[in-house]
């Protein structure tokens, strides 16, 4: 027997759940398939425990510069690992159990616990159940790209999500992956009192950042503690629980890194490749991502992907917005679209580095002719009073339509304070709107003006 619903929605990371709400909401029968834990990798295995435990090396990192604010702590500093862990893992309990009382709360909607596949374009099994809708929704995410490096299958390793079970300290953790996972563990856990090298293929860090902005990143590492090796390619991986090697051997270059513990962070792959796409004829590129239009929809009529699978976004703030997106086309609201989405996001080591728009690099390859401005945290008020001036605003603008082309900040609230300028990039007004305003002294935005005010041609 074949079960009917308006709308099936498989999975429920950040934007799954939303839509099956507003589904819901509008009256529609939906199913809601999860086969493992409530809420996706931000909720279990991603932002909400890693960001924990962020918060916990952020206060052992503290209280080691107590001195430095005039405070005294007698005894020392220590971490529990075990409580540090078991913080993480309450806060992400708590989250994922939200969902699933949200989603077993509708009116319309019933949930089915299992793994979803498609046996055809409008039909998926779950189990014994075969359920059926005009209307489905994948919202599967995505995991940790795990490479076939020579040796990693006979040694030990961990990925992001296996690493939240650990509750002990890594004598020496080696961490293959010098971008945004991989930096933010390296920091942490160095935090907290474990050896650190990050090893990088590539001949710098991220990539994607401008080359004053990646080699600013490293230094903040560095002065840690963390030890970096760039262009270590080649690589192969051989040890046992406990003592684990990492060897690059390119040419002539041949270098060997030993360690206690091996993080893999070399990317994500979606998971799509149990869920039958092929039985439904959805198509997916070589790396599993399914083939997306500016709604979300797939090849196949009444087929959408969201979030991570569709390889259009892979973060949770690009995951919901995938919700926006397709809420709009399906519910009559003003149409929305991929296209409209400025790219946006953050690393958060200490201090947190965050993003938006081109970089100049990309803004140059693009033709525009540039205007930049540039501060460095040690001028920020509120940097100098909290002791935490390390890092520097900078912001790209068109010389010729006056638009803000993009920013980074790399320094204390930069996550927060570059919102000004994002949202000034979606009004589509001139750069001088922030430049003329009156920001609240003292923050880390009361800078953003003054940068505004001394832009220099590029």
């Amino acid at each position: 027997m074949t079960l009917q619903f308006d709308a099936i929605v498989i999975g429920t990371g950040q934007a799954g759940p939303a839509l099956a709400a507003r589904l819901d909401a509008a009256g529609m029968r939906v199913a809601v398939i999860e086969r493992q834990r409530f809420g996706g990798t931000c909720v279990n295995t991603g932002c909400m425990p890693t960001k924990t435990m962020v918060a916990s090396a952020y206060a052992a990192h503290l209280a080691r510069r107590a001195a430095d604010y005039g405070v005294t702590i007698g005894g020392g500093i220590t971490v529990d690992m075990r409580r540090v862990h078991a913080r993480a893992q309450a806060v992400a309990s708590t989250s994922s159990g939200n969902v699933e009382r949200w989603m077993r709360g509708l009116k319309h909607g019933q949930v089915f616990q299992g793994h979803g596949r498609f046996v055809s374009a409008d039909t998926v099994v779950v189990g014994a159940e075969q359920l059926s809708a005009p209307r489905i929704f994948i919202d599967v995410g995505g995991r940790a790209l795990v490479p076939p490096l020579p040796g990693l299958e006979q040694a030990p390793y961990l990925t992001n999500s296996s690493l939240m079970a650990v509750d002990y300290l890594p004598a020496h953790l080696l961490i293959v992956g010098g971008s945004y996972v991989g930096l933010e563990f390296a920091q942490m856990f160095r935090r907290f009192g474990s050896q650190v090298t990050v090893i990088e293929r590539g001949t710098r860090l991220l990539p994607r950042e401008d080359p004053e902005v990646a080699q600013a990143v490293q230094e903040i590492l560095v002065a840690e503690g963390v030890t970096i090796e760039t262009g270590a390619d080649c690589l192969s991986v051989e040890g046992e629980a406990g003592h684990v090697a990492v060897s690059a051997a390119c040419g002539e270059s041949k270098r060997r890194f030993e360690g206690s513990h091996l993080l893999l962070a070399m990317g994500r792959q979606p998971n799509t490749d149990d869920l039958g796409l092929e039985q439904a004829g959805v198509q997916h590129n070589q790396r599993g991502f399914i083939q997306v239009d500016e709604q979300c929809r797939s090849n196949v009529p009444g087929i959408w992907a969201l979030g991570e699978c569709n390889g259009r976004g892979a973060f949770t703030h690009t995951a919901y917005n995938d919700y926006e997106i397709v809420a709009a086309s399906l519910l009559d609201e003003p149409p929305r679209s991929l296209s409209d989405r400025i790219p946006c996001y953050a690393l958060f080591i200490d201090p947190p580095l965050a993003r938006i728009g081109l970089t100049e690099t990309e803004a140059r390859k693009q033709g525009h002719r540039l205007l930049v401005g540039t501060r460095p945290m040690t001028r920020v008020g509120r940097a100098v009073e909290r002791g935490e001036t390390l890092g520097f605003i900078k912001i790209v603008v068109d010389a010729d339509s006056e638009k803000i082309l993009g920013a980074s900040i790399l320094g204390v609230s930069g996550d927060e304070a570059i919102h000004c300028l994002l949202d000034t990039m979606y009004a589509g007004v001139s750069y001088k709107t922030v430049a003329r305003a009156v920001h609240i002294h003292p923050t880390v935005a009361e800078l953003l003006p003054t940068v505004l005010q001394d832009l220099r041609p590029a």
